[in-house]
């Protein structure tokens, strides 16, 4: 008797023990939730507010020449270009003449602002994107002229990459371009009208953009990183 009484004395405080340390663990892995919660959402304020703020002065810049340059400011920050006729020759991956001056005003004051001090640590790459329609010729079949066109959009891409480079206005930025400019040609894996065959909406399929995509990604994995190491 006297034995069973000295067990449940030993073990009592032990469960206690073990009920507290629970406890703490519990209360510590909350309060590691909540950070994490409240880290995200400030990142994810941070990226909405720097996004909105890009997307208006964006608008502000190039509010007066979007019209002629047969272009559109979309909601993501993209700048689309839209007349083929004034891009590229059919088949061609030259830069037509009046395209190149579209460039030439537009892409300096484009960097200009991305590179200030506002923007810049934000900006992580600038895609420019080339898109073609789904056709080749009529002989050609749906994965062939998909692939061709993944070529020809490519060296389109290229081709504009190589000449805003060459620009005397960009010329100072040089270093930042290489680091973030990249050319990437999509072919027709991104129709503007999917799934419609008409000449107009072909038509609209062939067009090339410049998209920003900030390093809000980054910003996540690197706090992530630093929350898992906090609590190691």
């Amino acid at each position: 008797m006297e034995n069973e009484e000295s067990n449940q004395s030993y073990w009592i405080p032990l469960a206690d023990l073990m009920t507290g340390l629970m406890m703490i663990f519990m209360l510590l892995t909350a309060a590691f939730m909540l950070r994490v919660e409240q880290t995200t959402t400030l990142v994810v304020k941070e990226y909405e507010d720097t996004k909105n703020d890009m997307l208006q002065a964006l608008q502000k810049e190039f509010a007066q020449d979007l019209k002629q340059w047969n272009a559109e400011l979309l909601g993501d920050m993209t700048i689309r270009f839209n007349d083929p006729t004034v891009l590229f020759a059919t088949g061609s991956a030259q830069l037509r003449p009046q395209f190149k001056q579209i460039l030439a005003t537009f892409f300096p004051r484009y960097i200009a602002l991305l590179t200030s001090e506002r923007y810049k640590a934000a900006v992580k790459e600038v895609r420019i994107e080339g898109h073609t329609s789904l056709d080749w010729t009529k002989e050609t079949d749906v994965k062939t002229a998909y692939f061709l066109n993944m070529g020809l959009s490519q060296e389109r891409t290229r081709s504009a990459l190589e000449y805003l480079l060459s620009l005397p206005a960009v010329s100072n930025d040089q270093d930042w371009l290489i680091q973030h400019v990249t050319a990437n040609g999509l072919s027709s894996s991104r129709p503007i009208a999917p799934g419609k065959q008409s000449a107009a909406a072909q038509l609209a399929n062939q067009r090339v953009e410049f998209r920003i995509v900030t390093n809000a990604s980054d910003r996540m994995d690197q706090i992530a990183h630093d929350l898992k190491a906090g609590s190691s």
